[in-house]
């Protein structure tokens, strides 16, 4: 949008918000930033998601709006690089609003920079600002800024009460790079211009302006002494309706045909560039030489159509009251861009009056380029050896160059961004001095390309500028990946919306108006009056992607339709590339998603045991593999820690890890030995194809009796970190890969002491290049990992040490420590089969729960207790055990011999009994079933 900041004061007579005082606006310096709002409501959700972050972070509101925010915008921590100062490499993700809650959990705003990946996988350098929220207002409220454009160029400032707009000097402040977010002083009140941007009507935006008030005011710290108030700059304010009531009208071709009539044949004038002194104002070239031309005079003179200028061949000139823009049919020209007086490659004026010329075979299947040449030489024919100077060295010849040299440095690679900023980057200076390329954002977005032709709703993303910086002022443009949306009445808009190019010869100030409004604003007319402007469709396999708009200064001639025809192959060919850019990123998205759908996001909170994980795929374009990792939890508070990693890479890989992921999930459902459990996949492999091979490794850690269980098929053995810091390589039978078959799966198991980590990867992180696995293993043994270290730190510590970026194997890392659960905290107790024994279990719990102190849930627990006994004891045949475990939680677990589960069945088909399990749906906060080697186990939890 155009760096436009909304400079209006609250009119007089406007009863401020709540929150607000009368007359807040500053009387000092502000800093006017791009504001993103997002509101997080109390389910996770998002409920607010405005114009600004839509631009930022390039999701749509429409497609996030109620959508759980935990996942649907990574954070990118910086990993710091030992033996480096500052930060290293992008390091691990994490979930941007999730880290945002942890950093507001203690209810204190925070204030800071955290790198994002955005949709189009591009990392942004973001400045945040969040505030947690209580009641039904909502969970948290984030405002956030792109920190690149503010650290190179500085923010815009206001000074007084219109905010009007200055530029911060760098070297005054000692330069932005330091540039950071901060908060103000609490219990200030919040101005109206920030209350304007908050979601909700203004009397229901109470609580977030407490919010604000409470936590402090979003602020810049420009350098340790300097900290500036921020306001939002929303440069759409206001302007939305600048064009309405104008009324211009643009003739189609068949209108401007029906009004010229045959054309005149055209005058032969020699292109020039355009005085400087030249008001933008001013006729055409062609329309000046006519005048200057007694022949052509003359013929003007005779036509008795007006706004006709018979010397350009039947081009309108432009009429009383405006400029009219021209949507240039599928016309080619001999040369798409001038050659001035003095270029070597200009060939002379002739002369002599021009004599009939020979045909030089066609560029395009429309119209013939034609020669100038002496009359006294015009030969009968076309010849080959004639011609060929004009072909490599005149008009042609430069038309030529200009389409190959497109066709060499547009499309070299497959990335859709990096392609329109060659087709840019080629246009720019020789071309235009400004050209910039806008594709549907719906098309971006979408896997899927739009039933419906563009409208004057659709919105355009900037993709990719250039501009000629030394020709002229663009502060007025649109940055990059800035969301506009081009009604028909605009040139971009009818070139869009018809598929046709548009030619804009001169920009009269009535052009300028309605180009001036879609941009952002009627004090751009001044601006962009007196420019020369052609807007090619970017059109491919029946599909308009989006336009190509090109600008040129006064000082040079304008655009004509030779220019029109030229760029309009030149587009044909970039939106080729462009539109193989978008499918390559179609494919893998798909791919992405598919994966990530695949491999859990948050390692799962289970009591006794600490986890973290990544995933690195060998592949970062497609970021596909057949590595794979999993924490299932496990009935007793156990947990099962899995590895995988299927051969082969890519979308096949991925697919068959997707099937070996879901059926382990469902045999340790079943609370099967490792053993068993590698035995029923390795059985599942060969019914599904011979193609599925992987090795896997499944570990079962009991953190009340502090035991590991592990099985191993043909994986990587795994490393135990002891609490001294030593590491040891576990000795487990290998067995063979799943798929093989005909191999036993041998489990072992281990003791382990709180405070050990347990490291399972694949080997993809410990296989190096052209030597030995037993290197990485050797290094991943040695003491890399301190066990006074989190999870998440041992992870990045590894990855930094072992993983290279030229490696082209997918990784998979788990780490896992183990922390027990007390002694203290866990209570069994066996029961006979008998139904007196309801009544004793009814005492032992509330027994324990005293000793606890948990009296306040005693009678929940009881009541819940004496239902799955009851239960148990009617089935069981040999044994009933109950447990009870506290942690952050209270876990409550009924075991019995018998394997079939109990079903939930609805309450008006039960009798006097059967309902135990509609108690428990009610009254616990979670609950379930699952299958032991011997029985099954039925447990609920309840909240301390």
């Amino acid at each position: 949008m155009v760096d436009d900041p909304n400079s209006t004061p609250r009119p007089t007579g406007t009863a401020p918000e709540p929150g607000t005082a009368p007359g807040d606006q500053p009387s000092g310096v502000v800093a006017l930033v791009r504001l993103a709002v997002v509101l997080v409501d109390r389910e996770g959700r998002i409920a607010q998601w405005s114009r600004a972050a839509e631009e930022l972070f390039g999701h749509r509101a429409e497609a996030v709006h109620d959508r759980p925010a935990a996942g649907l915008l990574p954070a990118a921590e910086p990993r710091s690089v030992p033996g480096q100062a500052g930060p290293g490499t992008t390091g691990r993700r994490r979930d941007t609003f999730t880290t945002l809650a942890e950093l507001t959990s203690d209810g204190a705003a925070w204030a800071g920079q955290l790198p994002v990946v955005d949709r189009e996988e591009h990392l942004r350098d973001v400045l945040w600002w969040a505030y947690p929220l209580a009641g039904p207002a909502g969970r948290l409220l984030a405002l956030a800024a792109d920190a690149r454009p503010l650290r190179t160029a500085g923010p815009r400032l206001a000074l007084g009460e219109r905010l009007l707009p200055f530029a911060a000097a760098a070297g005054a402040l000692g330069g932005f790079h330091r540039l950071s977010a901060a908060l103000g002083a609490a219990g200030r009140p919040v101005p109206g211009t920030l209350a304007a941007v908050l979601p909700g009507a203004a009397e229901r935006r109470g609580p977030l302006l407490a919010a604000l008030a409470r936590g402090g005011l979003p602020a810049l710290r420009l350098d340790p002494s300097t900290v500036l108030p921020l306001h939002p700059a929303d440069p759409a304010a206001g302007t939305a309706h600048a064009a309405a009531g104008i009324g211009r009208r643009y003739p189609t071709a068949q209108q401007r045909t029906a009004r010229l009539g045959p054309p005149a044949p055209p005058e032969q004038s020699a292109p020039g560039r355009r005085p400087a002194a030249a008001p933008p104002t001013a006729p055409l070239p062609a329309q000046r030489e006519a005048a200057a031309a007694p022949a052509a005079a003359d013929r003007t003179a005779r036509s008795d159509r007006p706004g006709v200028d018979l010397t350009t061949g039947g081009v309108p000139a432009p009429p009383r009251g405006g400029t009219t823009i021209e949507q240039t049919t599928v016309g080619p020209s001999a040369n798409g861009h001038r050659l001035h007086p003095g270029d070597p490659a200009a060939p002379t004026a002739p002369t002599a009056p021009a004599a009939p010329v020979a045909p030089v075979a066609p560029v395009a299947p429309v119209a013939p380029i034609t020669v100038p040449g002496p009359a006294a030489a015009a030969p009968p024919g076309p010849s080959a050896g004639r011609f060929g100077p004009f072909l490599t060295n005149g008009h042609a010849g430069e038309q030529l160059a200009l389409l190959n040299e497109v066709g060499g440095k547009v499309g070299t690679t497959l990335d859709l961004g990096f392609t329109a900023h060659e087709l840019c980057r080629v246009l720019v200076p020789r071309v235009a001095d400004f050209a910039c390329v806008d594709l549907v954002d719906g098309l971006i977005s979408d896997s899927e390309l739009p039933a419906a032709r563009p409208d004057d709703d659709t919105m355009l993303r900037r993709v990719a500028l250039a501009r000629n910086e030394s020709a002229g002022q663009w502060d007025h443009v649109l940055a990059e990946g800035s969301l506009v949306a081009m009604p028909r009445r605009t040139p971009p808009g009818m070139a869009l919306q018809l598929n046709q190019p548009v030619l804009v010869p001169v920009v009269t100030r009535d052009v300028a108006v309605d180009y001036a409004a879609a941009l952002g604003g009627p004090e751009l007319v001044p601006v962009v009056s007196g420019r020369s402007m052609l807007v090619v469709p970017l059109s491919a396999r029946g599909t308009v992607l989006g336009i190509l708009k090109l600008l040129r200064l006064p000082d040079r001639d304008p655009f004509d339709e030779g220019d029109a025809a030229t760029l309009k192959e030149l587009a044909a060919r970039a939106a080729l590339s462009l539109d193989n850019a978008r499918l390559h990123r179609a494919e893998s998205r798909v791919a992405t998603t598919l994966q990530r759908s695949m491999i859990p996001t948050r390692p799962p909170q289970i009591p006794g045991v600490q986890i973290a994980h990544r995933y690195l795929p060998g592949d970062s374009r497609a970021e596909v593999g057949g590595d794979w990792f999993d924490a299932i939890q496990l009935p007793g508070s156990r947990v099962a820690l899995v590895v995988g990693d299927v051969m082969g890479h890519g979308l096949h890989s991925a697919a068959a890890m997707g099937r070996f992921r879901t059926a382990m999930q469902t045999l340790a459902a079943l609370d099967l030995p490792p053993g068993q459990l590698l035995r029923h996949l390795d059985n599942l492999a060969h019914k599904l194809g011979d193609d599925h091979l992987a090795t896997c490794l499944y570990a079962v850690y009991d953190p009340i009796n502090r035991t590991c269980e592990l099985a191993s098929a043909g994986h990587v053995p795994p490393v135990l970190v002891h609490p001294d810091g030593t590491g040891e390589l576990l000795e487990i039978p290998a067995g063979a890969p799943i798929g093989v078959g005909g191999v036993p799966f041998v489990a072992k198991t281990i003791d382990v002491t709180d405070g050990s980590m347990l490291v399972l990867c694949t080997d993809g992180l410990v296989e190096v290049r052209g030597g030995d696995i037993g290197a990485g293993l050797a290094a991943l043994c040695g003491n890399l990992i301190d066990p006074r270290q989190s999870p998440e730190e041992a992870c990045d510590v590894v990855l930094d040490r072992l993983h290279s970026d030229d490696r082209k194997d997918d990784v998979a890392l788990l780490v896992a420590r183990f922390d027990g659960v007390a002694p203290s905290e866990v209570a069994t107790w066996d029961l006979t089969v008998d139904q007196r024994e309801v009544g004793r279990a009814r005492a032992l719990v509330r027994e324990q729960l005293a000793a606890w102190h948990l009296e306040s849930i005693g009678d929940t627990v009881v009541l819940l207790v004496s239902e799955l006994v009851t239960n148990a004891v009617r089935v069981a045949r040999d044994r009933v055990q109950l447990q009870l475990i506290r942690v952050d939680k209270l876990l409550v677990e009924v075991s019995d011999d018998n394997h079939n589960l109990p079903s939930l069945e609805p309450a008006e088909q039960l009798g006097e009994t059967g309902r135990g399990l509609t108690l428990v749906t009610k009254l616990a906060e979670r609950w379930g079933t699952a299958r032991k080697a011997v029985g099954k186990v039925v447990w609920f939890e309840l909240p301390l």
